[in-house]
């Protein structure tokens, strides 16, 4: 494979960004080689800068559930644009996508944009200190949230890969405001809320932790953190940046029937633009400025091209996108477990999120994932990249399919992924 162009990019940008990139885990470091510097995307494949073509697996980590360029999201772009980029002031495009947003979410009472995951799920936490005038918030083991000080506590995603279970940078006071617990532990987290309930702002999970591998949670521990968080006081946040809008229009709060105080929401909503969102109970919202006491503010917050995006992607999704999607994902998990079977690997779906993990059963918390699978996955990355299909270059991240992949290519996927297993179980290998 041709990598001359993506390996020159990349001794470019390693003289100017730190590690050579704009954000860790596309460095490569976990799966070896030159990182692919993709130039172009036209539905479910990509383009590199050497003109490698690939079946895109990644999908910008989930953004495009249509796929790459999608037709409806590049003419409202286009249109919104010509218009002008941005006001820093209020604007139709965002009304119209709050309206949409509410429609297909009825438990979003009030939304307010930000312009990305990272900055909703902060926001959320602030509000809902603001909100109980309490301090502390409680998370679960390698579920990420976002680079927010205090969210950098045995998260997931780029610190799951460099086996990072803080970062440097952070103040210890600061982390002292985050208890963390286990996942799939309704006995830890009763124990918990039973001695510092009184204490406890929030509660934020990931109903579908998918920043450090695919770890579906029973419902019956989802449901304890609602009962417990209703009885003393404390508010749930789920944190949909990835489940909102891919598992359809009520995300992971309607698949699992949670009715969380505040939601957080990102990738999906932008349409492929960065934008986040949080979303929740009226009066809950209702102290964040200038209708309440809590400050959060953005100048590009709500800008019109990202609103525009947003809301011609949930629409395209409604007029049969989501039934394209889970129709696709259905016929990739079909092509794919006849040929994961026969080797000790495990295949998780729920819905267009999957992950290939190298064991079983398949893990529900992060301290049940084996580590040592990350050189098989090393293997195999690098095996479906020779042969045109494009992973997240992490083991501890998953892949998502559009609406966009149709049979042929999911053929392709399912053809490669045949090979690169082999490749992976080799003996000696």
């Amino acid at each position: 494979m041709n990598l001359e162009r993506s390996r020159a990019l990349f001794e470019r940008a390693q003289a100017l960004l730190p590690g050579g990139v704009s954000s860790p885990v596309r460095a490569f470091r976990s799966v070896g080689g030159t990182p692919v510097f993709l130039a172009r995307g036209e539905g479910p494949l990509a383009w590199d800068e050497d003109g490698n073509r690939y079946v895109d697996l990644c999908m910008s980590w989930g953004p495009l559930a249509l796929g790459h360029a999608p037709a409806p999201v590049v003419e409202a772009v286009t249109a919104a644009a010509a218009l002008g980029t941005s006001f820093g002031t209020p604007t139709a495009a965002e009304v119209a996508l709050a309206e949409t947003v509410a429609r297909l979410q009825p438990l979003a009472e009030r939304v307010r944009f930000v312009s990305s995951g990272t900055e909703a799920v902060m926001s959320a936490v602030r509000a809902a200190r603001g909100f109980t005038g309490r301090d502390l918030l409680v998370k679960f083991d390698g579920c990420y949230h976002g680079h927010a000080d205090y969210l950098l506590v045995k998260a997931g995603s780029g610190l799951a890969t460099s086996g990072q279970p803080d970062s440097a940078g952070v103040p210890a006071a600061v982390a002292a405001t985050t208890v963390v617990l286990p996942l799939d532990d309704e006995a830890a987290f009763r124990a918990l809320m039973s001695a510092r309930g009184a204490e406890v702002a929030a509660v934020i999970v990931e109903p579908v932790p998918a920043n450090c591998g695919l770890l579906l949670q029973r419902p019956e521990f989802l449901a304890a953190l609602r009962e417990e968080t209703t009885r003393h006081g404390a508010l749930l946040i789920l944190d949909e940046v990835i489940s909102g809008f891919r598992l359809g229009p009520g995300g992971a709060a309607a698949h699992y029937g949670i009715a969380p105080d505040l939601l957080t929401y990102g990738k999906v909503i932008g349409g492929g633009l960065p934008v986040g969102a949080y979303a929740g109970r009226r009066e809950v919202m209702e102290v964040v400025a200038p209708a309440g006491p809590v400050y959060q503010a953005g100048t590009l917050s709500g800008n019109p091209v990202a609103m525009s995006a947003g809301r011609a992607m949930l629409e395209a999704l409604e007029r049969g996108g989501w039934a394209r999607l889970e129709a696709a994902s259905a016929t990739l998990e079909a092509l794919l477990r006849p040929i994961v079977e026969p080797y000790p690997v495990s295949l998780v779906r729920l819905g267009s999120i999957f992950w290939l993990v190298f064991q079983r059963p398949a893990p529900r918390a992060w301290h049940q994932v084996e580590r040592a699978g990350a050189e098989r996955y090393k293997r195999l990355h690098r095996a479906m990249l020779e042969r045109g299909v494009y992973l997240a270059p992490s083991a501890f991240e998953v892949f998502f399919t559009s609406a966009a992949h149709g049979d042929d290519v999911l053929r392709e996927v399912a053809d490669a992924m045949r090979e690169a297993l082999a490749i992976a179980f080799e003996e000696g290998a």
